[in-house]
């Protein structure tokens, strides 16, 4: 996928800027097609649970942000199909109704082939658009929020098929050629940090030339403690060690809400390993599990936990960044084709795996920074209506694209979400 940086292009400069935006939206589009191809019909519409969604709607609803927010606007535009606008909005109630979260599974019609024809179609129309120059510097600016939107729905179009496959008796694999990458064990190491004043966050897009979203503005000061932090992500081996040592059966490694979701559900591992204690599913089907890579599945109570036994805490998301901050994006990411957490070397000093493999969940919960103001109009709900009993995660996954990712990214999930490729680094306060 193009990875030069938003900031690269000038926004003074629209015919750079516009080429440069035709470019990535074809890479983009191209990816999730590419991501889709091993889907049957029947596998794109399943909806394995109320918090994942069936890929075919994945597919239409990215198309429905492009046509219902950039060629909408055009009064000649006439909509593919007036009653998809029901079907395919999200969470958007200021531009109209929309089908039920919990009900995209009813979804048979239309087929997957008539969505195919809804992407080709918006594609044509935006490329039309984009090689005439005739999107001013607002499409342009939903332009590119429409892709980044995108590539956040090619990783859940992954980790929604994935929980789709495992919850099917046969349990078959997304794609059985995956490769499966191992590199070997690396010792875990606490860096120490002195308590300093840090900025974190980013300065507001579209007043800016990079990209970001609004909850990750405005960039501001924050007191981050001294404080160490792991060089690496937990490894499987280490949270078999929790489990083994009977860390789900001892309330007091447990947030009450969490120990009361674990009497409830049963949880007894991780959600994506075996009860044989040595394999894992994956997108590649049932793996035998790298004991080295960084685990993953966790929920924001078992990441929580796993810290507590392990005489730790989660770092703050502030700790976080400060640290990642100016570090290289060198990681596993969507377009490397694993599509699973791996094990790498860690440097002799500095930090291994801050982007990429898995999110890191933080102890920071999902709240604005300081004079923090949403996007104008319908797009303002984006993300600012969903702070509210959710936690930050920092740093992408396995699942990620490359380009979509940035040391300022809070990604959120409610505590007891663990159907991502989240995992956990260990922080510990210090004197």
């Amino acid at each position: 996928m193009h990875a030069t940086p938003p900031a690269a292009i000038p926004r003074d400069d629209r015919t750079l800027r516009t080429t440069d935006l035709l470019e990535r939206f074809r890479a983009t589009r191209g990816l999730t097609r590419t991501l889709a191809a091993p889907l049957s019909a029947e596998d794109a519409m399943v909806q394995s649970m109320d918090d994942a969604s069936p890929a075919k709607w994945h597919l239409a609803h990215t198309s429905w942000f492009f046509e219902r927010f950039i060629l909408a606007s055009d009064a000649r535009y006439r909509a593919f199909d007036p009653a998809w606008d029901y079907l395919f909005n999200s969470y958007y109630t200021s531009v109209g109704p929309m089908h039920a979260r919990a009900r995209r599974g009813v979804l048979s019609r239309p087929s997957l082939a008539q969505v195919w024809a809804y992407r080709d179609h918006v594609e044509v129309q935006l490329e039309e658009r984009l090689q005439a120059q005739a999107l001013d510097e607002a499409a342009l600016d939903i332009l590119q929020l429409g892709i980044q939107h995108e590539q956040q729905h090619q990783e859940l179009l992954l980790t929604d098929i994935r929980h789709a496959l495992w919850s099917n008796p046969l349990q078959p694999a997304y794609r059985e050629n995956l490769h499966h990458d191992r590199v070997g064990a690396s010792p875990l190491r606490w860096i120490e940090r002195d308590e300093q004043i840090v900025q974190i966050g980013a300065d507001a897009w579209p007043q800016v030339k990079a990209f970001a979203y609004d909850n990750e503005s405005p960039r501001h000061r924050a007191l981050v403690a001294a404080h160490a932090l792991a060089s690496r992500p937990v490894s499987n081996a280490e949270f078999q060690a929790f489990v083994e040592a009977g860390g789900y059966h001892q309330v007091a490694y447990w947030l009450s809400d969490g120990w009361a979701t674990v009497q409830t559900r049963g949880w007894q591992r991780p959600l994506y390993w075996h009860e044989d204690g040595a394999r894992e599913f994956t997108l590649g089907g049932w793996r035998e599990r790298d004991p080295d890579a960084p685990v993953s599945g966790l929920s924001l109570f078992e990441a929580d936990a796993f810290a507590r036994w392990a005489d730790a805490r989660l770092p703050t998301e502030a700790e976080w960044e400060q640290t990642a901050t100016g570090i290289t994006m060198a990681g596993n990411f969507a377009e490397d084709g694993l599509l699973h957490p791996r094990s790498a070397a860690v440097p002799e000093a500095g930090f291994a795996q801050l982007f990429g493999d898995v999110w890191e969940w933080t102890g920071s919960a999902y709240l604005p920074y300081p004079g923090f103001a949403p996007w104008p109009g319908a797009l303002g709900e984006y993300n600012g209506k969903f702070m509210n009993a959710q936690w930050v995660l920092r740093g992408g996954s396995c699942a990620t694209p490359r380009s979509h990712i940035r040391a300022s990214y809070r990604n959120f999930f409610p505590a007891d979400a663990r159907w991502q490729f989240a995992g956990v680094r260990l922080a510990r306060d210090l004197p």
